[in-house]
């Protein structure tokens, strides 16, 4: 056609390249050659309006235009010779800048190339300007559509899609007739094509345009994706194929006319869209009806041989990896679906099983039965003809249970060929099958039956709906060891006639558990359909049958959990054909859990059943139960004194008394902190068995399994438990008590574990605060210690323990940098002390000079102590408290007075003053008194001396006390010349400033005070 030839035929331009400089000393030679050349091109062309151009390769780079006067020149002849415009000679240096004179030329080619197209568009309008409609309709869209085509090629896609549109609008006003149906609907179709109005098979082109240009980066979305336009285009290959069936359904007694009609003589058509039979007819009426009716013959024996399915297949498998890639399961799923019934229909029922079975699972968890229903009805039809047992029988239990819509004919009619199947016989086929694939798989059942394979089918429910149910439930979440274990296994059947099973068996986590819960019950093959309803295994529809089991439970399951794994429930003999159903667990399928959401949610009442019948909706599963040890028989009681307090052995006292009627043997006891609290208190606690031993960190914070022997029925055993807590706090204590006793469960003597535990929380307390200070011999508190001057230490130990305690003794221990003055020895030994109570000491250390300025240690203090109590045996506690760091300064003068005690009143009071120098230089010391209105005295008030080191001078005074009372001493004042910071207030703290003067008394008042 025409459209081929201006697509790969006939060229817009034609260009002709020559390798010609232009200082060519052979030009007139070459000149011809060239000329000879193009000529050639033109008579090729045969009078076409294709455009010609020549190229000239050169070696050498051209001059700028109007600078070469001979490139100029023999440019003009070379056209002339050539009969070309200057527009259609180029010239292509063959230099380093190649790339920009080739896109140069290039865009004077595409020039060239528009110009032809543009004349082609001009010549076809000049001929459409003479003709008519009423005419020439036909040409009238021929010409619409070539004008169309050119500005296609032209690349001007506004004017192409304008006249493509018009040449559509065009076809709509053709009169149609079946003899040019097929012409007009060609055209309209490749009109479509252009302006992308897809229908039909176009939905394919565009579905793959839309998937390229996504991979290029357009962005789709769930509502707009390819998958949208493959599914369209899979729906028309449907209906193509329901009219195939309609319009093909020849017998296969016709045979294929002879010569074929669809045949030309040139094997091509003159116009697209024409019957090969009436080519070149414009007229309605039928020339030659015979032939007419074997063209049509024709085209409807290859239609028919034409395989749909597989075309639908494709297209549908096309739109699921769409909508797979852009998450839209249920449009998958429902493409999936048809994909299944159009394997089905091309007999691929391998396949069309296969996903049929994978799209089930989504059916039935969502709860879409009568979907569901529909395609098990399919699925049931493919296994039937394909003679798949386990599938077929699979799909029969499900399409009788109550998932199914099916009427209850048509589940009587399943569950017969169920029960046929069961007895080894073949089932009657289902309606609407292909009566070839009937009598194929009529065979193949044949062959089942005679050949004697494996015939034990297990179903796993969890993942069908099948047409009995199941709940398994224990009576209680936890059983004692000597209590017999009891469940319950409730079965309902939803199937439309009584059916009677076989075989009830539960297995267990415990293997040894499986044969004490098995219900059997023999019975003929004739039998499964049991119209009586009686019978221990015969399930009644819509009603609830229970079965009760029980079992003693082993010793050593006790601390564990006993889980129900699977329940079985055979259907037909295990000596013939039969059915395992097994439900994982304690029960329930794949609809069980949205059912029990359903009913939980519902407020319907429910109606009131007979005693002996339950509302299966309101049956739970306990599929587990835990196994706990025997009730213990024996008391435990705790005696104790709280709080403890820090670092005693604290008695814990354990009274075990057996209230059992029998002997128990090896009773062991646990005691001591309960596991699981902080790492912390684990470390600070010690418990041990005896009160006299010193507890340190190597004893455990639990003492396990302590042997403590036999009790007798009624007997009591104490035992003595010391818990060592080394820091305050509360603290939980732990006494587990375990023994061994034989009892009697269900006729069976078992050995028991019984134990029975106590917890106590026990409070740590401080014994006792102690306070300690600093101060000087006139008991001034002090921030800082003189060496070589000597200074009080004192102690005060506040009892804060709700019990008495009894200070044993006291040990100060001091580091080596402090010496004492007097004689260390404990003031409170011995002492009792109540709740609130205080005991001090006192004493006198004195601290060398030191080099360490930040503080000197002074030792610790260590105190003995214990609980007051008759016990004698009552351990005594240690208590180390380290003393604070004391400041140590250096004076360069010590000055200490030597008084009485008091004086009297007129009576001399003599004092001396020794001044030590404390450095190793000479001191000029400067030493004043100042009077005292109190007193007269006698001695030095003003002098000035020196004093050599380590070497001290000792001043006399005689005071004369002249009131009664506490008056204040005459001060003395001195004045260190070489250490000017040394005050008369730092000496204050080493001498007295006052004293306490007496009424002087007559004589008989001194005699008899004397006396």
């Amino acid at each position: 056609g025409w459209m081929n030839k201006h697509l790969n035929l006939v060229p817009a331009l034609v260009v002709v390249f020559y390798e010609l400089d232009w200082d060519e000393p052979q030009w007139k030679e070459k000149q011809s050659e060239c000329a000879t050349r193009v000529e050639i091109v033109r008579q090729s062309l045969q009078g076409r309006n294709t455009k010609v151009a020549v190229v000239l390769i050169q070696k050498k780079t051209p001059l700028p235009p109007g600078e070469d006067v001979i490139a100029s020149e023999r440019a003009a002849a070379l056209c002339n010779a050539c009969d070309l415009s200057g527009k259609s000679l180029f010239v292509l240096p063959h230099t380093d800048h190649l790339v920009g004179y080739i896109i140069r030329l290039e865009n004077a080619f595409y020039e060239h190339a528009q110009t032809y197209y543009y004349t082609e568009i001009r010549r076809v309008k000049s001929h459409k300007e003479f003709l008519n409609k009423t005419t020439h309709q036909l040409l009238f869209v021929r010409h619409q559509f070539k004008i169309a085509f050119f500005s296609e090629l032209k690349q001007d896609t506004q004017n192409a899609l304008k006249n493509y549109r018009t040449a559509y609008n065009l076809v709509h006003e053709l009169r149609a007739h079946e003899t040019n149906m097929l012409e007009i609907k060609t055209m309209a179709g490749f009109i479509n094509y252009k302006v992308t109005s897809l229908k039909g098979p176009f939905y394919i082109a565009f579905g793959d345009l839309f998937d390229e240009a996504i991979k290029l980066g357009l962005t789709a979305i769930q509502t707009q994706n390819p998958g949208f336009y493959y599914q369209q285009a899979a729906y028309y290959a449907q209906e193509r194929k329901q009219l195939a069936s309609m319009l093909c359904n020849h017998d296969s007694s016709v045979i294929y006319p002879n010569p074929d009609p669809l045949e030309t003589q040139t094997g091509v058509l003159d116009f697209y869209g024409q019957r090969p039979w009436r080519q070149g007819i414009l007229s309605f009426d039928l020339s030659d009806p015979e032939k007419e009716k074997m063209g049509i013959l024709s085209l409807q024996l290859k239609e028919k041989n034409v395989l749909h399915s597989e075309l639908i297949i494709t297209l549908l498998s096309n739109a699921v990896a769409q909508f797979k890639k852009y998450k839209c399961p249920r449009m998958k799923s429902h493409l999936m679906v048809q994909m299944g019934e159009e394997y089905y229909y091309a007999k691929d029922y391998a396949k069309a099983l296969k996903l049929l079975d994978y799209v089930m699972c989504e059916y039935r968890s969502e709860g879409w039965c009568t979907l569901l229903t529909s395609i098990l009805t399919t699925a049931l039809k493919c296994s039937y003809l394909m003679a798949q047992l386990k599938d077929y029988i699979t799909y029969s239990l499900e399409l009788l249970g109550r998932a199914s819509t099916l009427k209850e004919d048509q589940k009587s009619r399943i569950e017969k060929n169920l029960i046929k199947v069961l007895m080894n016989e073949s089932p009657d086929p289902e309606p609407d099958c292909d009566t070839a694939a009937v009598k194929a798989s009529q065979k193949l059942w044949a062959d089942r039956v005679s050949l004697a394979g494996s015939n034990v089918f297990t179903i796993e429910v969890q993942d069908f709906i099948p047409f009995v149910q199941c709940k398994a439930k224990f009576l209680a979440p936890s059983f004692h060891v000597d209590v017999p274990v009891q469940f319950d296994v409730y079965l309902r059947a939803d199937c439309p006639h009584p059916i009677r099973f076989s075989k009830l068996c539960i297995s267990f986590n415990n293997q040894d558990y499986n044969q004490y819960c098995v219900v059997e019950e023999a019975y003929q093959k004739s039998d499964i359909l049991e119209q009586s309803s009686q019978g221990t295994m015969c399930l009644v529809p819509g009603k609830t049958r229970k079965f009760t089991f029980k079992f003693v439970a082993k010793t050593e399951d006790v601390g564990k959990k006993i889980e129900i794994t699977s329940v079985d429930l055979i259907l037909g003999s295990e000596s013939g054909r039969c059915v395992i159903l097994n439900w994982r667990g304690g029960g329930g399928d794949a609809a069980s859990s949205q059912e029990a959401l359903q009913a939980a949610r519902s407020f319907r009442r429910r109606p009131k059943l007979p005693d002996n019948e339950v509302h299966w909706d309101s049956l739970t599963i306990q599929a587990s139960t835990m196994i706990i040890s025997r009730v213990p028989n024996i008391s435990v009681q705790l005696r104790h004194e709280p709080p403890a307090l820090t670092n005693e052995m604290y008695c814990l006292i354990v009274t075990v008394q057996s209230h059992e009627d029998t002997v128990a043997k090896d009773v062991k006891l646990t005691a001591g902190l309960k596991p699981g609290q902080d790492a912390n208190l684990t470390q600070k606690t010690q418990v041990t068995l005896h009160g006299t031993d010193a507890c340190d960190e190597s004893f455990p914070a639990l003492l396990p399994d302590i042997p403590v022997g036999d009790l007798q029925p009624g007997e009591k055993l104490e035992k003595p438990i010391y818990i060592r807590c080394g820091t305050v706090g509360a603290r939980m204590f732990l006494v587990y008590v375990s023994y061994l006793i034989d009892t009697i469960v269900e006729g069976k003597e078992i050995l028991c574990k019984c134990h029975r535990d106590e917890t106590v929380t026990i409070e740590t307390v401080f014994p006792f605060d102690v306070a300690v200070k600093f101060v000087s011999t006139k008991l001034e508190h002090l921030d800082r210690v003189f060496a070589d001057i000597p200074f009080l230490l004192m102690t005060d130990i506040l009892s804060a323990s709700p019990w008495p305690l009894t200070i044993v003794t006291t040990q100060l221990q001091l580091s080596p940098s402090m010496t004492p003055v007097d004689q260390l020895e404990s003031y409170v030994e011995n002492v009792v002390l109540q709740t609130g109570e205080s005991a001090s000491e006192c004493f006198c250390l004195r601290c060398p000079p030191v080099t360490n300025a930040s503080g000197v240690a002074t030792g610790c203090y260590i105190i003995s102590w214990k609980r007051s109590s008759p016990v004698e045996s009552v351990p005594v506690v240690s208590t180390v408290i380290t003393l604070p760091h004391v400041i140590v300064e250096s004076i360069p003068l010590h000055v200490n007075a030597d008084l009485p005690s008091f004086g009297r009143v007129r009576e001399s009071l003599p004092v001396r003053y020794h001044l030590q120098n404390k450095t190793d230089l000479v001191q000029d010391v400067e030493v004043s008194v100042e009077p005292s209105d109190a007193f007269m005295f006698s001695g030095l008030k003003q002098i000035r001396l020196r004093i050599l080191p380590g070497t001290q001078q000792e001043m006399l005074y005689n005071f004369y006390p002249l009131m009664a009372g506490y008056q204040q001493l005459p001060s003395l004042h001195v004045n260190l010349l070489r250490f000017p910071n040394f005050t008369n207030q730092l000496l204050r703290r080493f001498i007295p400033t006052h004293i306490f003067v007496k009424v002087r008394l007559g004589m008989t008042e001194d005699n008899s005070i004397m006396s």
